[in-house]
């Protein structure tokens, strides 16, 4: 028997699509050989993409006398490298995926000739796609773009602090970036003012996070309950008024209360002096401010919890709750037993994905407060600043892209981990779980 399988895949190996022309798939084997073109071209792009990467550069621009002016000679932008580098890498990663796949592809149609079925035609191919493959490929264009919108963005953090990009000394195209290793964990973990900083940062991130996320869930049930409650009248025109808060866009709400808490002027001091009390330093006093934006906080987020809360209180059976009160329970118990199980199952997840969203809710805290008020001891964050909008600071403020690296990995481990760990210890992704 002819081993029509070892030769497609032999020739395919020499070159994309030359298996698919030796099993008669001539338009699919012409759609392969150009993507094997494409793939040289590639990979001439390589070397310099290694040797960017490796290297970052080796010349800075600099001013070379021509007569008797000087010219600016343009050099190496060590970042432009590694961006570009990178592309051309992940590209020939993908670029190797579809190496394997066009083997495959030519192994399996020469197996099939083998075992005397027709060869699959270009129309029959596209039926295919179309067909039992739909899913996988309208899927593989969202994962392209995640490979380039999401993973490179978070490889690029990671290679940057593993360098010295930071200003003064270090930025391009002036000057080169160099790879320094775990200098710069060193630096924010040993020199007094960043490990200080880093941890007084830190430390009020997770303070943040816990009080944000606990007291808007605590709020939202509460008034999804009142609202809820049977005998309550009018319950649209409540779910409406409670809702008006997060139907206001949150840069309008937050400079209005950004106003309504200014010591000097702010109305609510002013409504505090009618009653004969002293101003209150809201935003310019560090426990007050923070105070403030955690009360801030509960006032923009409970609405979206306390609607998601009803339409899952909507969902309960009254069955549950009349044969409780027929076992004599008492409406706390009922709460306890029904209710609170019952929201948590659903909204659990929620939950999660609400405390991984307020380690980077960056509006409200650097619209609100800008982490002011400042902190003689912080380096570029002041009192209320979280590590996002530290972040921020180190590379818009002060150049130290390095450090802001240092931080954004830090900001990615504790939020990927604390999600994946959390959500799949929720009662509804392990009912999910089993019943697959």
């Amino acid at each position: 028997m002819i081993q029509h399988r070892k030769r497609a895949a032999v020739l395919s190996l020499l070159a994309m699509g030359f298996g698919q022309l030796y099993n008669r798939q001539f338009a699919k084997g012409i759609l392969f050989f150009l993507l094997h073109l494409a793939g040289i071209g590639l990979a001439t792009l390589l070397p310099k993409a290694v040797w960017g990467i490796v290297t970052l550069g080796e010349q800075a621009d600099r001013l070379e006398r021509v007569g008797k002016v000087y010219v600016n000679v343009r050099g190496d932008h060590s970042i432009f490298l590694l961006i570009e580098g990178m592309i051309v890498i992940l590209a020939m990663i993908i670029m190797i995926g579809l190496y394997a796949a066009n083997v495959r592809d030519a192994y399996s149609t020469g197996r099939r000739r083998e075992q005397g079925y027709p060869v699959p035609t270009f129309k029959d191919t596209l039926h295919r796609l179309a067909d039992a493959n739909f899913p996988k490929m309208v899927i593989s264009v969202p994962v392209l773009l995640v490979v380039f919108f999401t993973v490179m963005p978070i490889l690029f953090m990671i290679l940057l602090a593993f360098t010295n990009y930071s200003a003064p000394n270090y930025l391009p195209p002036a000057k080169l970036v160099d790879w320094i290793g775990f200098g710069g964990f060193k630096d924010i973990f040993t020199i007094k003012a960043w490990n200080q900083t880093f941890f007084g940062v830190a430390f009020w991130t997770l303070v943040w996070t816990v009080c944000a996320t606990l007291t808007t869930f605590a709020v939202g049930f509460a008034v999804a309950l009142m609202v809820q409650k049977q005998g309550i009248r009018f319950k649209g025109f409540w779910r409406t008024l409670f809702i008006i808060p997060y139907a206001i866009p949150q840069f309008i709400s937050l400079l209005i209360m950004r106003n309504m808490f200014n010591g000097e002027f702010g109305p609510i001091n002013q409504y505090l002096g009618y009653f004969g009390l002293g101003g209150l330093p809201w935003l310019t006093d560090p426990f007050w401010a923070k105070f403030t934006v955690i009360v801030v906080n509960i006032w923009i987020g409970f609405p979206i919890t306390m609607l998601m809360i009803i339409g899952i209180l909507s969902t309960i059976s009254r069955d549950l709750y009349e044969a409780a009160q027929i076992d004599g329970a008492s409406p706390f118990q009922q709460f306890q037993s029904i209710t609170f199980p019952s929201v948590m199952f659903s909204f659990g997840p929620l939950l999660v994905m609400s405390f991984a969203g307020n380690i980077n809710n960056f509006n409200l805290i650097y619209l609100l407060t800008n982490g002011n008020p400042a902190n003689p001891s912080y380096q570029s964050a002041g009192s209320t600043d979280i590590l996002i909008t530290w972040l921020y600071k180190l590379t818009m403020d002060s150049g130290k892209y390095n450090f802001a690296s240092i931080i954004g990995i830090f900001i990615f481990i504790i939020v990927a981990s604390f999600a994946v760990f959390n959500v799949r210890r929720t009662k509804a992704f392990k009912e999910e779980d089993l019943s697959r």
